[in-house]
């Protein structure tokens, strides 16, 4: 049953909770009103003027395509001191598959730029007031999310990279989730994050409230699937035992890569990032398996899972606990469920994002989401 407007749990990360609060103000408004590139070049020129930018003029205003979550566009930033900068701007719709805050995508971004691959932050909208939506400019990246000649559908589901790619990026695709894990949580440039130390089991517990709260306020109806691992998650939570920066959608079709060198340019779409268990992560690589032609199973189309947690033990020194994993794994299957089968329904029903078509056809894949529950139900954790 949806429960309306439910506030959050009380256990649950303050920038979080504000975040899925604030989204329940869009359901008394209108549709989403997609943006011209004439309004969207308008407030731009003065949003960059006051952060300092000299006699800014934004030129080759565009869109770009790709997400399910945010309005994009891509420019050239032309100044007076300084030769033109190509930049990527994300702004938030009404709703969208995935509810975030641009301030934590802003904030671990400034983290990880020089540390792994990614687009430089440059400046961030928090509330809108200056774009009129939350929104962030970065530089742009150049490259590719999947190969040329791929069929593969949206949000790098059933992407086939070949054997070529595949050796090539998944050395990098490891070493940088090995880098991510590696960085300080309680460093001051992650000044909206909590750490989830309250007890050892906080950091489980802050995801599924997470997640089971945006079920009950954003599902148009209700599936029994969905009660039934809510009720296991909260009666299996984990100890964790050591807290690092999660990045919780890290797999093929969330990096940029150049297809002919095998080297990946950019790590994207930082906007569920957290502070939790690396074992989120892991599950989340494995979650998106991918078939190759051959029929073997490969973690995001690049190696065996068993193999890709063998490399990353090696690499870290950690430990990966079976039982752990097999939480972590129910909740990504639940996560998935709830943006394809909630967020996003909701978001399109509402009439709140630019992009209806494509939210409503990701609840096919929150029905193969719902069938990998189901199994991990009917097959009981490990022993």
């Amino acid at each position: 049953m949806t429960v309306a407007n439910a506030p959050p749990p009380h256990d649950l990360e303050r920038e979080i909770a504000r975040t899925i609060h604030g989204v329940h103000a869009a359901r008394a408004t209108g549709p989403y009103r997609l943006r011209t590139l004439g309004q969207v070049g308008a407030v731009l020129e003065p949003f960059l003027a006051a952060r300092g930018v000299h006699a800014p003029r934004v030129t080759n205003l565009k869109r770009l395509g790709g997400g399910a979550s945010k309005e994009q566009f891509v420019f050239d930033l032309e100044t007076a001191s300084a030769p033109p900068r190509r930049c990527v701007l994300r702004m938030d719709p009404m709703e969208a598959a995935v509810i975030t805050s641009r301030r934590r995508e802003f904030e671990a971004l400034q983290a990880m730029h020089g540390r792994i691959p990614v687009p430089e932050p440059l400046w961030v909208d928090v509330d809108g007031s200056a774009l009129g939506r939350p929104a962030l400019v970065t530089s742009f990246v150049a490259g590719v999310t999947k190969p040329t000649a791929s069929s593969s559908n949206v949000s790098g589901f059933g992407t086939v990279l070949g054997d070529r790619l595949r050796t090539a990026l998944s050395v990098p695709f490891l070493d940088h989730l090995v880098s991510l894990h590696a960085y300080d949580v309680r460093s001051p440039v992650l000044a909206s994050f909590q750490v989830p130390d309250g007890d050892p089991r906080q950091a489980a517990r802050w995801q599924v409230n997470w997640w089971t709260t945006v079920w009950r306020n954003d599902a148009l109806f209700g599936l029994p699937v969905l009660g039934l691992a809510e009720r296991w998650l909260r009666e299996n939570l984990p100890v964790t035992r050591e807290l690092v920066l999660v990045h919780s959608d890290y797999r093929t079709g969330n990096y940029l890569f150049d297809e002919a060198r095998g080297e990946i340019t950019a790590i994207l779409d930082w906007e569920l990032v957290h502070v939790g268990d690396y074992h989120q992560d892991l599950a989340w690589i494995d979650a998106m398996t991918t078939r190759e032609p051959g029929g073997e199973k490969l973690a995001s189309g690049l190696m065996p899972f068993a193999e890709l947690c063998a490399r990353y033990a090696a690499a870290t020194g950690r430990m990966i606990d079976q039982k752990t994993l097999h939480f972590y794994r129910m909740l990504a299957y639940y996560q998935g469920a709830v943006i394809c089968l909630g967020s996003s329904l909701r978001a399109a029903h509402e009439a709140h994002n630019h992009q209806d078509a494509l939210l409503a056809w990701l609840a096919t894949a929150g029905y193969m989401f719902m069938n990998q529950l189901r199994l991990l139900l009917e097959r009981g954790a490990p022993p």
